[in-house]
């Protein structure tokens, strides 16, 4: 049984809002409303796994959308929100989690301690959801004329994500259907569920308007300050049928010496990306003296200092590796250098630029001793 897994409805159309296309594809910050949403779940240490609720007509959006990101694969949701989160939960019951955390894609800046939050909850309660305390004086109204002033003491502006036991929430989105609720913990709440308060956050926007998707840009602009870093990496040619270059094999008469597998691309890379955090270099996190990295894939690199970027508050931009070899021909291999770098890092594939040159048969790369890897990495951090 997995712990916790969380559930992302994507599959409304948005048309309050007036766009183009559904609002959670609209970009923020340089990638899909989406992404971020579906980020901070993934990025989480207590969330297991992730999957996206989707409407059917929306697979390539979602496709682009989510590239980089480890996901379940998504599922197709229903009419009305209330379905698509019942045909969700139904989706997971091979993977059968104790918990599930339903959030809405149009929040993208939910943070780790909401998130925290709720989880902790469920401790001690069948479902939990992050809320706000009214402070404005409520008002019912008819038209443009107030009809009454509403009392809101006990009243709590709900947010997600929503937790919930798993087989209790299934159990009563089951037994709900037909009815037309406003959220899970209304329908909890209809199967007789206890479902607790947490502190939410302010900066958990749900995206209706234009407005707040502006507010939002301003907030993720803000926090965030872009920061370059640079890399480089030789390793001389050896005995062996191979080369990896950049996470892909490349048949070849001989090999590469070095720590791990000798990755020049990645190891560069990596370097790049530490760069950019101020974070030392490969050889301080990943010493090669250690023999637990002695011939390691290098996307395990990749994948650590991925993560130091996610802890750290940031978000990979874009990487740069350019090979300096007079063989193998990188030019065939291109294209699945750069998926396995996407996949490495968690980005998108056109975030990724790779290339290669020669030395014009100069030196120790001229002389076909080995390969050189230099790169860039551009990060945006928090300030």
């Amino acid at each position: 049984m997995a712990g916790t897994t969380a559930l992302i409805v994507a599959a409304g159309r948005g048309h309050r809002f007036g766009a183009r296309q559904p609002k959670q594809y609209l970009p923020l910050a340089g990638r899909a409303l989406l992404y971020h949403s579906a980020r901070a779940f993934t990025e989480h240490p207590s969330v297991d796994s992730v999957r996206v609720i989707i409407h059917g007509d929306d697979r390539a959006l979602y496709d682009d959308a989510v590239a980089g990101l480890t996901l379940l694969d998504p599922v197709r949701g229903g009419d009305e929100r209330q379905d698509s989160a019942r045909l969700g939960l139904e989706s997971l019951q091979d993977l059968a989690p104790e918990r599930v955390l339903i959030h809405d894609a149009a929040r993208p800046a939910v943070d780790s301690g909401t998130i925290d939050r709720v989880i902790g909850a469920l401790d001690n309660l069948p479902g939990a959801i992050p809320a706000l305390a009214v402070s404005d004086t409520l008002k019912r109204g008819a038209g443009d004329l107030i009809e009454g002033t509403v009392e809101r003491a006990g009243l709590w502006r709900a947010q997600t994500p929503q937790g919930f036991r798993y087989s209790y929430i299934l159990e009563a989105h089951r037994a709900a259907q037909g009815q037309v609720l406003t959220d899970d913990a209304a329908v909890a709440e209809a199967a007789g569920l206890a479902v607790g308060l947490v502190a939410g956050a302010e900066s958990n926007v749900k995206v209706t308007t234009d407005g707040d998707l502006t507010r939002l840009e301003r907030l993720f602009t803000r926090i965030l300050v872009s920061r370059t870093g640079m890399g480089f990496d030789v390793h001389a040619f050896g005995p062996g049928d191979h080369v990896t270059l950049c996470g892909h094999k490349i048949d070849h008469d001989r090999g590469l010496i070095g720590h791990s597998d000798a990755d020049v691309g990645l190891h560069a890379l990596v370097d790049a990306v530490l760069g950019a955090m101020g974070g030392g270099d490969i050889g301080h996190h990943f010493p090669p003296s250690d023999p637990q990295w002695k011939g390691v894939d290098s996307t395990v690199f990749a994948s650590g200092v991925r993560k130091m970027v996610a802890e750290a508050g940031g978000v990979i931009d874009h990487l740069d590796v350019t090979i300096a070899c007079e063989a193998p021909k990188i030019g065939p291999h291109r294209s699945a250098m750069t998926a396995r770098v996407a996949e490495a890092f968690g980005v998108a594939p056109n975030q990724i630029n790779v290339k290669a040159t020669t030395t014009e048969r100069l030196g120790f790369i001229g002389r076909r001793e080995g390969i050189a890897a230099m790169a860039v990495a551009t990060l945006r951090l928090p300030a």
